[in-house]
């Protein structure tokens, strides 16, 4: 029986794809459903991925829903810079012959946490649209939600503007919601996601094993490679993974208590998460996990088994 029966929420882009095939993987957790939402690129494109990833990992029978395609407020700037046109960095799979869904993400995902009534554990990996829409339309939702684990966030810095992470830069309010719900929630930021570090040479490594899954890894990330060696890297973050990886292996990881808001007023500082995990003043909410480290060696030599399944 699995220990942990999760939901992923996710703009589908390479980091998102490596956390999907990570997710299926792994013997604690059952993966009951996945919603898209927009963020890395548009709906269509991250409804497309989120399919086609499932149906490469050989798990057609896991439904993806289809999100919002558009920020609560915002207009949405997609990251196709990073993540290609497709949200794949170039990288072609093979379309998914599973049934189209209809339904609505939130409404969805709330129909499967009323369904499992207080197991559902939500993993968000992209901007927080689709949860604040459940949240708002079903506010009882909070009931049924065991945990959420958002990849989002920073404790200090950003990597969209100086103090904001992308995902909750592209739709504050919805973060803000979600924050201030009242549900348990583990934030994996920046602080962790960037120390959570797949070198080329692990990549390769990875590669060889010649699967559809390592031959995606390979292909889709070959332009973000590029871009970081100019950069002076030679290594990708795994931004997504964070959040699966700690349900599975908490052990791996470092994380305090801690209270977070998000700035939705400010012009220099919107999307910030303000944390008082440094400060001598603390917010009396304090309901936040704040992941903060990790044991990078433990994930790299997890990762590769999970490919060779492949």
């Amino acid at each position: 029986m699995c220990e942990h029966k999760i939901w992923i929420d996710t703009d589908t882009g390479i980091d998102d794809a490596i956390a999907l095939l990570t997710a299926v993987k792994l013997a604690d957790l059952e993966v009951v459903g996945v919603s898209a939402v927009c963020g890395n690129v548009e709906h269509e494109k991250t409804f497309r991925n989120a399919r086609n990833v499932l149906s490469l990992a050989g798990r057609e029978d896991i439904p993806v829903y289809p999100g919002a395609i558009k920020p609560l407020l915002k207009e949405l700037r997609p990251a196709a810079y990073f993540h290609g046109n497709n949200g794949l960095g170039g990288a072609e799979i093979p379309d998914s012959k599973a049934p189209w869904e209809t339904k609505k993400a939130h409404e969805a995902l709330y129909e499967k946490a009323k369904e499992l009534n207080g197991e559902l554990e939500l993993v968000a990996v992209g901007p927080l649209t689709n949860v604040a829409t459940a949240i708002v339309a079903h506010p009882d939702i909070v009931k049924y939600l065991k945990r959420i684990l958002i990849m989002g966030g920073a404790v200090v810095g950003g990597n969209i503007t100086p103090c904001a992470e992308f995902n909750i830069f592209t739709d504050p309010q919805a973060a803000e919601t979600v924050f201030k719900c009242g549900v348990p929630i583990v934030m994996c930021g920046l602080d962790v996601t960037t120390k959570a570090c797949l070198s080329y040479t692990d990549i390769d490594e990875i590669a060889a094993y010649n699967n559809p899954a390592a031959k995606l890894l390979d292909e889709s990330t070959r332009n973000v490679r590029e871009y970081n060696i100019r950069d002076g890297h030679r290594s990708i973050h795994l931004h997504d993974s964070c959040p699966i990886f700690y349900l599975a292996f908490p052990e791996y990881f470092t994380a305090y208590p801690c209270g977070v808001y998000v700035e939705t007023q400010g012009t220099i500082t919107m999307g910030k998460t303000v944390c008082d995990l440094y400060t001598d003043h603390k917010f009396e909410d304090r309901h936040v996990t704040v992941v903060m480290d990790l044991d990078n060696d433990s994930v790299v030599r997890t990762m590769k088994d999970i490919y060779q399944l492949y």
